[in-house]
């Protein structure tokens, strides 16, 4: 049976102010999302689109620029009559941090635009720009006053990467927290835009049969895996200098690790749930030297081939040193110091240019006994594991042993599967519809607070530490196309576990 979602309430009206719009963030995923927005009528009434960029253009130019965007990434047809409403109230500016009296002329441009088209004053800024760009054109937003409330919100949308490691993210936290509150700062994930994601808590807290076996009473260990297909392409000189654990392990997996893994909010509002992830993140042990190398794993990848495309070695890629000790691929251990995870292992592992693509976390529950079947022909027992799928398919999958028919007693597993398109109705979307509009209502429930960001860098500071001083000792290697080094299985083997095989 498929049932449609609840009607949403529309924002209040606003002008969006993208920094970057000239950039691949804005043509591939924002401007898609502002369409689909459009397409369910839960933009504002009254809205209008402020593109910022160093390079000077006039305002048709950039419309035709993002309708041609639009053609190419949207995840759904395009209605030209939607689209045209939507870009017409786009307009340019040519602004740069660098240049101050540039950032007088937006606030200027802002506030006769707000008069013109009577959106009341409330601005979401969207820094689709390059890490480097922050802090200073936040600096200029508070120069100018831009992000002043004064009867009305103004809200700023930062993406990943928030620092470079724990001093980094600290000081971009003191340098906003000096210019704006809080409640106005919107650290963005996409991950956290994704259905499946957000419906962690829901099959936790929603379900009387899954919390009180959710501990370690019953729980063995916890999988978290994000498995990429695609190389670094032409990102080298970016990747090279952040590798796979800056880039993915202190967002996108510690928001999985730390959703699967809180405790139940007082109530489901932000700065309950918010702090309940930050508070998992605190309680990651913190290794010494010798535990962060031995309960980590690093590696590059090497030449090999992925369907019909040859991948060059890691370090021949355009713009990667070719003495790089960057790591593609990264696996670690990490332990929970607290009372429902105490002694419960959390694996977690990504890289790039390996065999699948999936983005899953895989619960395994602790093995029944097998004193019963004695006498038998039951020898073993298959591995009970609850597993959420959230790329390239979004599913819950239910692992469990039953009987197979037949006059003795053998057993097998056997899989219990929902498939999310299977039941709901929803339009392809690109995971940032959902952040966009809570960004536009205030709703910073999906959204990192400055505690969560620094308590994630603090969890990966000692691996980072430990592998600086190791420099090239422990890279291993792995083939383009693999399911990775092996040894990441010995991460889990010499502890009797092994990795869920991806079927």
């Amino acid at each position: 049976m498929t049932k449609d979602p609840q009607p949403k309430r529309k924002p209040e009206n606003c002008a969006f102010v993208i920094f970057g719009v000239t950039g691949d963030l804005t043509h591939r995923l924002v401007m898609p999302s502002l369409y689909n927005l459009a397409a369910e009528h839960l933009l504002p009434e009254k809205f209008c689109v402020v593109g910022v960029a160093r390079k000077g253009q006039s305002d048709d130019e950039l419309r035709d620029s993002l309708l041609k965007g639009l053609k190419q990434f949207a995840t759904r047809p395009v209605d030209d009559d939607i689209a045209t409403r939507l870009l017409e109230c786009v307009t340019f500016v040519e602004a740069d941090a660098k240049d101050p009296p540039s950032f007088d002329r937006l606030r200027q441009h802002l506030d006769s635009l707000e008069c013109a088209q009577d959106t009341g004053g409330n601005r979401l800024f969207y820094l689709a720009t390059p890490p480097a760009a922050f802090a200073p054109t936040a600096r200029e937003l508070g120069r100018t006053g831009m992000m002043k409330e004064n009867g009305a919100w103004r809200r700023l949308v930062i993406e990943k990467p928030f620092g470079t490691d724990l001093a980094s993210a600290k000081a971009l936290n003191a340098e906003l927290l000096k210019i704006m509150d809080e409640h106005q700062i919107y650290r963005i994930d996409h991950y956290l835009g994704k259905e499946t994601v957000q419906n962690i808590l829901v099959l936790r807290f929603a379900n009387g049969m899954f919390e009180p076996i959710w501990n370690r009473n019953h729980i063995d260990h916890i999988q978290i895996t994000v498995e990429e297909k695609l190389g670094v392409g032409h990102r080298g000189g970016f990747y090279d200098a952040t590798g796979a654990l800056r880039d993915m392990v202190p967002n996108h997996l510690f928001q999985l690790m730390s959703l699967v893994a809180m405790e139940p909010p007082a109530r489901f509002d932000a700065h309950s749930v918010r702090s309940e992830k930050a508070e998992v993140l605190t309680s990651i042990q913190q290794p010494n030297h010798e535990e962060a190398l031995r309960n980590s794993v690093r590696a590059q990848y090497l030449a090999g081939r992925i369907g019909d495309d040859e991948i060059p070695d890691y370090r021949k890629t355009e713009d990667v040193r070719p003495d790089s000790s960057t790591e593609t691929f990264v696996a670690l251990k990490l332990m929970i110091d607290n009372w429902r995870w105490a002694g419960v292992p959390f694996y977690l592992r990504t890289g790039k240019a390996l065999g699948h693509k999936r983005t899953e976390v895989a619960i395994k529950f602790k093995q029944a006994p097998l004193s019963m079947f004695s006498g038998t022909t039951v020898d073993r027992l298959s591995q009970n594991f609850l597993t959420i799928g959230i790329a390239p398919t979004e599913t819950i999958e239910l692992q469990f042993n039953a009987k197979i028919p037949g006059p003795s007693i053998t057993i097998d597993g056997v899989e219990m599967k929902f498939k999310y398109g299977d039941y709901f109705r929803a339009d392809p979307s690109t995971g940032y519809e959902t952040l966009i509009y809570d960004c536009m209502i205030g709703d910073n429930i999906l959204f990192q607070r400055a505690d969560g960001i620094e308590a994630g860098w603090a969890a990966v500071q000692p691996f980072l530490d430990a592998w600086k001083t190791a420099g090239d000792n422990g890279i291993e290697t792995y083939e383009a196309g693999s399911d990775g080094p092996a040894c990441a299985d010995e991460l889990l083997r010499r502890e009797g576990r092994s990795w869920r095989k991806f079927s």
